[in-house]
């Protein structure tokens, strides 16, 4: 397939620059500097030795053996992002992007956060290289993430509230766009996923693209062949871009997004923009996003916060309409079971985000005869949610 985006930053029809005038110029001048720092030898070396250095990369391929076990079909492997540091996939496109910001002289990074992982990663990398660092994050999820609102804190972030909205990622999205328009001569905005405005989908693509080349690598020499199905939590997409790209071309391995079901589909409580959602523009780009008769943007609503989002990447959109990815959704239920049966099973705590890939894996799995191999996309550790699995478990 071709090379996407284009030169305006398309995926066919999704993506693009849809932004005030005050943020095209900062938009340009980000595409301008990261178009001289991916052909910068010493960029790349230095990114690659933190990788591998700091990060931890490569991470592992794992044999799930316990949890093949218990679906009773398809073998599953999980490709092992919970052991980086910081324990989520998050810290690879952080890394890239803090270095980027360090080269164009912002000494200030800013970043929004769901999760808080994103935000974890970013105040990390910040005081790796002594930058100023401030995190946008709704109170909803700061009230049930407290832990990583804590752990950016120690590590120097100062964490902004934001009351407005759903007070969730999309708040916090809309909170740093406007701080970002108003300092945009000292500061760098570090955006955690593959959506917004032309050139961040490809550059959080590009910087998560070492999950599914290492992957690639591990399956033909671990498995002996290419899986015969990826799968990866979606939702703004970055952990699954990453794993996903490298195996686009692989047309015999298919490609399966899992977005966030909420209290099923029907309720109109979810997050899944590719399974219920139409075209929109949402962040500066345009691509699938939950949105009322009117186009107004709706509620997303997942137990996870880092997929409590009501759109997803425009390079999702792309291949989705393009017919090479699969979507599909899990209910909060459902990634409940999943987190317990990795955790029962495995030994493996999985961040919530993760569990419903693994919910998905082991039914699809099911379904496959026990010749099969699927590769799923462990995108960050459960630390983070024990204390929302207790609530939910015990209510």
């Amino acid at each position: 397939m071709k090379r996407l985006p284009d030169a305006r930053g398309h995926f066919g029809r999704f993506g693009g620059r849809y932004v005030p005038e005050t943020l095209m110029a900062p938009l340009l001048e980000l595409e301008k500097a990261y178009a001289r720092a991916r052909r910068d030898r010493r960029f790349q070396a230095r990114l690659r030795g933190l990788l591998h250095d700091y990060a931890g990369r490569p991470t592992p391929l794992y044999f799930a053996a316990r949890l093949t076990e218990h679906a009773g079909g398809a073998r599953i492997y999980l490709k092992r992002e919970d052991l980086c540091h910081t324990g989520a996939h998050k810290v690879n496109n952080v890394l890239g992007q803090a270095l980027l910001a360090e080269r164009m002289g912002k000494k200030r990074v800013i970043a929004e956060t769901g999760a808080g992982q994103h935000g974890v990663a970013t105040a990390t990398a910040a005081a790796l290289l002594g930058q100023e660092c401030e995190v946008y994050m709704g109170t909803e999820d700061m009230e049930r993430q407290e832990l990583n609102v804590f752990r950016m804190k120690l590590l120097g972030a100062r964490v902004r509230p934001v009351e407005t909205g759903s007070r969730t990622l999309k708040d916090a999205v809309n909170e740093a766009f406007r701080d970002w328009a108003t300092n945009v001569r000292t500061t760098y905005y570090l955006l955690g996923s593959a959506l917004g405005p032309h050139p961040y989908p490809m550059m959080v693509r590009d910087f998560h693209l070492v999950i599914g080349r290492e992957a690639r690598r591990q399956a033909l020499a671990t498995i002996g062949r290419l899986p015969d199905a990826v799968v990866a939590c979606v939702g703004g997409g970055s952990n699954a871009i990453g794993l996903f790209h490298p195996f686009i071309d692989d047309t015999r391995t298919r490609i399966v997004g899992v977005e966030p079901g909420g209290h099923g589909i029907t309720t109109g409580r979810h997050g899944a923009s590719m399974t219920a959602g139409a075209p929109g523009v949402l962040h500066g780009s345009m691509s699938y996003v939950l949105q009322s008769d009117d186009g107004q943007i709706t509620t997303a609503h997942s137990i996870s916060a880092g997929l409590d989002y009501p759109g997803v990447g425009p390079e999702h959109a792309y291949y989705r309409d393009a017919g090479r990815f699969e979507f599909v959704s899990v209910t909060d239920e459902e990634a409940l079971e999943g987190f317990q049966a990795l955790a029962r099973l495995e030994g493996i705590m999985p961040a919530l985000e993760s569990a419903h890939a693994i919910a998905h894996a082991v039914r699809l799995a099911k379904q496959l005869p026990r010749s099969k191999t699927i590769v799923v996309g462990l995108s960050g550790r459960g630390d983070k949610d024990v204390q929302v699995v207790a609530k939910a478990l015990s209510s």
